[in-house]
């Protein structure tokens, strides 16, 4: 079976699940998506004990599958592309010190944390860890996922303050949380202690110079564009950005991740005001909508069907539901403490701590980095309290998020 017959298989399995969602469930797209890729993975497994054959020839191509590589190598310079199309500078400008604290400060403090309370609990439970990988797992699961976090909230009606702070929160702080894992699985692969000037060094190289790289390339994207009136140029110049700009900053050891975002945010503000005219604006939004929904498709019906190529066994499965309060007790304290400063210049909306919390859900950028660890024994536990966290992420906090939005602003 060949790359196109995997790909139209996924192709397929998405239409069909997001038609079966859309007629019967009604749940939000992503939600439903995963769900029914849990209930095929949960149905073969069911049919592999009668039928070996079946679910070994499932796991096979599932395997086939290099999520590590598709997500972070192929759909995530799209999807980051196309989220801040939609995100006003001004108000993200207005809400930057929440977003930078939160982005920077928040990841720092939540891995931390993540780290010294997964530690503790492995060693009290028998199945001790050493403190790069309990490190590893708090960096790779402390960023809120913009894939999963911006799909949900289109459905809600969050104030827009509060939508702006979790979207470009989510945006921004998986470019550093991707700077401090890999900067932590450099360390493990040495089997060293990491030099603080090395790990300043490796910062500002890949977040900084992400950032920069970003605005570069974007400017120079957008005085192409503003030069002519052809939306099918126009739009290829955007794809040609987010597809060369990711590549070529991960090439030259830069932040892919924020380099697109920023490059994103320039294209959907200046370009968008300054460059384009009604015609083509309409067509880029109707373009990138399509793009940033079939791989969000594919996306979460393949989280689903990853729980074929999992190893599981009891002390997995209860570390992984132990790591679920842990992370959202890092989360509240993460989130708690940078909003606390910034209460102390200006007001911000009451529950803007709980909301942030049980809003920052997790998705497949946590399960790709977690698929990159490299093959030790401690690889499969922390993959699979990775995905038992994403999955109660998607499903639990993501169906509740709006009701409790509801009730906490009528309070």
């Amino acid at each position: 079976m060949d790359l196109f017959d995997i790909i139209t298989i996924l192709i397929t399995l998405s239409a069909l699940f997001g038609y079966l969602n859309y007629r019967y469930l009604h749940l939000p797209r992503v939600i439903g998506l995963l769900l029914f890729g849990l209930l095929l993975s949960f149905g073969i497994v069911a049919v592999g004990f009668f039928h070996p054959s079946i679910k070994q020839s499932a796991t096979e191509l599932v395997g086939r599958v290099d999520f590590n590589r598709l997500l972070l190598h192929g759909m995530l310079g799209f999807l980051l592309f196309a989220g801040p199309l939609q995100l006003g500078m001004e108000s993200l400008l207005r809400e930057k010190w929440v977003v930078l604290s939160l982005s920077t400060l928040g990841v720092l403090l939540s891995t931390a944390m993540v780290a010294a309370l997964t530690w503790v609990l492995l060693w009290f439970l028998g199945n001790p860890v050493p403190v790069i990988y309990c490190l590893l797992f708090g960096a790779l699961i402390s960023p809120t996922d913009p894939i999963a976090v911006l799909a949900i909230m289109r459905k809600l009606r969050a104030p827009e303050a509060l939508q702006t702070v979790m979207a470009g929160e989510s945006l921004f702080n998986d470019g550093i949380g991707v700077v401090i894992f890999v900067t932590l699985l450099q360390v493990a692969s040495k089997g060293g202690s990491p030099h603080p000037g090395a790990v300043i060094v490796l910062f500002l190289k890949q977040a900084v110079g992400g950032v920069l790289f970003g605005a570069i390339v974007g400017y120079g994207v957008y005085r192409l564009i503003r030069s002519i009136d052809n939306y099918q140029v126009e739009v290829l110049l955007t794809l040609a950005l987010a597809m060369g700009g990711y590549s070529l900053a991960n090439a030259l050891q830069l932040s892919g991740p924020l380099a697109v975002v920023v490059a994103g945010l320039l294209i959907g503000n200046r370009g968008r005001a300054g460059g384009m005219s009604e015609h083509t604006r309409m067509h880029l939004d109707s373009f990138w909508e399509l793009i940033d929904e079939i791989l969000n498709a594919v996306l979460f019906v393949l989280i689903g069907l990853e729980l074929l190529s999992l190893t599981f066994s009891r002390i997995y499965i209860l570390m992984g539901l132990i790591a679920i309060p842990v992370v959202l007790l890092a989360r509240t304290f993460s989130v708690g403490a940078p909003i606390a400063l910034i209460r102390l210049s200006r007001p911000l909306l009451p529950h803007t701590v709980k909301t942030l919390t049980w809003g920052g859900l997790r998705g497949g950028l946590a399960v790709a980095l977690a698929l990159s660890l490299p093959s030790v024994p401690e690889k499969s536990l922390l993959l699979v309290m990775t995905y038992v966290v994403v999955v109660f992420s998607i499903v639990v906090q993501g169906l509740t998020i709006e009701k409790l939005l509801v009730r906490w602003a009528k309070r």
